[in-house]
């Protein structure tokens, strides 16, 4: 119409609607003492025409700052366009509120209005929030990078429902694993979180989407690395000295078997009867507790007596178990999706950089920030008792990854200190013992800067380093035949030409899977984000310059804006999600970075 509304916001908790309305000519003032609204009035010069503001209403309905506000926005309808007296807040108390005014008075009241939100959780509220074009969904995010979506019911126009949003870490990504089936990824960031993506397989739907569909750890220290121990049961470091084992609860173990389509039988053996249900963080801890049937019932009795203790007005138990054949909404994967964590591993002086956990899921190696050699050595650990088995030393500057040969017979570590230190396993009495049985010193190193990353071939005769000195060069070959004599140091030399990748190499990975012709497919992440495919094959004794072959370099679109942190091949052909498992056609990898992202690549063997 003729009027103009704007509307306000504040750290008062307040919103504001402000009429403005074009005035006519003064009359004279009557000299009457009624109660009006204080106009403010003003004229504009070149059109000589004068305006009056006034305070047209003031909502109050949130109890902390209000972030922002939103008029619906105007639609088109029998040819002209309508604006809708709606409006959308979005505010610091974890709400968003839709206002309208009352349809008989015009008042603008709460009453009239909708309030959605989520509940629980260590985290601020909401920073914006938006109208879809036809008010029918409202967005918001919140403070922690995630977005919210709610949709209008068809029936009941009062009633908003939450919906499937995708969302991921709002920090630097810093590892990722497959699991060992290839059905899932878990990935850790400095956003001090721990997330599980799964493919979504809908019943319509050919087309597979990936969510995340639980946060099995949120954490009060920067995240990592991550090691996976089997199927459900990973070990992650973050910026603290101790090592945290998590299992998967049943509610977890259930609910991925509905929204992955893959049977609970397939999923979990024997030993999941007395599994928990699921897990809640203490009030001031860091470690997720578990909890048992038995202690929700227990809950809800003593709710309605206890209430008025102060102590009580806080539960310690959060989680609710729920059944999900979705992908679960922000407020649920905060609270209601952790894992329980198991075990302790105190042993490092310092902040724990890398882990890695063997084949046959016996052994975790891990390795912390150093800068003296005592510090440096890599601790051995037994998965079934958690004891130390063994400390390894060797480097003198922080170790940067440990991977384990997949025969199980070798463990890799690479360091700052621009060295790699080889590992082979003996079985004693005692249980596995490692010793050194190779390594690089100053006269034999090839690298000249930090060694950021390391990978096996499939077939456990190469290895694999990348650096910051943009060399990237495979070692071999790591045959059992040679341990008998202790010749090994000798006989492990670089196999490959230098390849020279452009930019420092942050992270490299080999697919256990080879390409057709039986060339080792190698992933090389650099540091301004670009991931480059390659083959490469053993050509005779001597390294030979034709023996790397550039496949792809993925274009900017798909690569990572700031540097790779993390490459990691699923261990078998095919796609997750997809009932192509028997197709050896796809592979897919797995990478992370420092700019927030986790991406999967789908890549075909057959077209490199």
């Amino acid at each position: 119409g003729e009027d103009l509304f704007l509307a306000s916001c504040a750290q008062d908790c307040l919103i504001r609607i402000w009429k403005v309305c074009s005035k006519s000519k003064q009359l004279p003032e009557t000299e009457d003492n009624s109660i009006k609204l204080k106009e403010n009035v003003f004229t504009v010069k070149d059109t000589d025409t004068t305006y009056a503001i006034t305070l047209e209403s003031v909502l109050a309905g949130h109890e902390n700052w209000v972030y922002a506000v939103h008029w619906q926005p105007s639609f088109s309808k029998d040819g002209s366009m309508q604006q809708p007296m709606r409006l959308l807040s979005a505010s610091m108390d974890k709400t968003v509120i839709i206002w309208e005014p009352d349809k008989e008075s015009g008042v603008w009241l709460e009453q009239a209005s909708v309030r959605v939100g989520e509940v629980g959780g260590n985290t601020l509220g909401f920073f914006d929030g938006q109208f879809s074009p036809d008010g029918s969904m409202i967005i918001a995010h919140a403070f922690h990078g995630a977005l919210h979506l709610w949709n209008q019911t068809t029936i009941n126009k009062k009633e908003w429902t939450p919906q499937v949003v995708i969302s991921g870490h709002f920090n630097s990504v810093e590892d990722v694993k497959w699991d060992p089936e290839g059905e899932f990824i878990i990935s850790v960031g400095s956003d001090q979180t721990t997330r599980l993506f799964a493919p979504w397989k809908r019943k319509q739907e050919t087309e597979v989407t990936w969510h995340e569909i639980a946060r099995p750890q949120v954490h009060g220290y920067d995240m990592r690395c991550l090691a996976m121990i089997g199927r459900f049961q990973f070990v992650s470091g973050a910026d603290e000295k101790v090592l945290r084992v998590f299992r998967a609860p049943k509610n977890f173990i259930e609910n991925f078997s509905n929204i992955t389509a893959i049977p609970v039988e397939k999923l979990c053996s024997h030993q999941s009867c007395d599994l928990p249900e699921g897990a809640t963080v203490p009030a001031l801890g860091l470690s997720n507790k578990a909890i048992f049937e038995g202690d929700m019932a227990v809950q809800q009795a003593e709710d309605e007596e206890t209430f008025n203790t102060i102590s009580n007005q806080y539960p310690e138990v959060y989680f609710q178990p729920l059944i999900l054949t979705e992908p679960p909404p922000e407020d649920h994967l905060l609270q209601n999706t952790l894992w329980p964590e198991i075990q302790k591993l105190y042993g490092h002086g310092y902040e724990i950089f890398c882990v890695a956990c063997n084949n046959s899921n016996t052994v975790v190696a891990s390795a912390c920030k150093a800068s003296k050699k005592e510090h440096a050595a890599i601790i051995l650990w037994s998965t079934t008792s958690w004891k130390k088995l063994q400390s390894l030393s060797f480097h003198n500057l922080t170790v940067t990854q440990l991977a384990f040969s997949p025969n199980d017979k070798f463990l890799l570590a690479v360091s700052r200190d621009r060295n790699w230190s080889l590992w082979m396993k003996q079985d004693s009495e005692s249980g596995p013992v490692f010793s050194c049985c190779a390594y690089t010193d100053k006269n034999t190193a090839v690298h000249s800067r930090i060694i950021w990353s390391c990978d096996w071939t499939g077939d456990s005769k190469y290895f694999i380093t990348g650096s910051r000195d943009k060399k990237v060069i495979i070692w071999g070959q790591c045959s059992l035949s040679l341990t008998a004599e202790g010749n090994m140091l000798d006989s492990i030399k670089p196999c490959s030409t230098v390849l020279d990748a452009g930019d420092s190499v942050t992270a490299v990975a080999i697919s256990r899977v080879p390409a057709p012709d039986g060339r080792y497919i190698v992933a090389v992440g650099l540091e301004n984000g670009k991931i480059i495919l390659y083959t490469w094959k053993q050509s005779g004794q001597e390294p030979t310059v034709a023996d790397w072959t550039m496949c792809t370099e993925m274009d900017d679109s798909q690569s990572h804006a700031l540097a790779v942190k993390r490459l990691c091949w699923r261990h078998h052909a095919g796609r997750a999600g997809h009932n192509d498992q028997n197709s050896s056609e796809w592979l897919q990898l797995a990478s992370c970075g420092a700019d927030h992202c986790v991406k999967i690549f789908n890549v075909n063997r057959f077209a490199l």
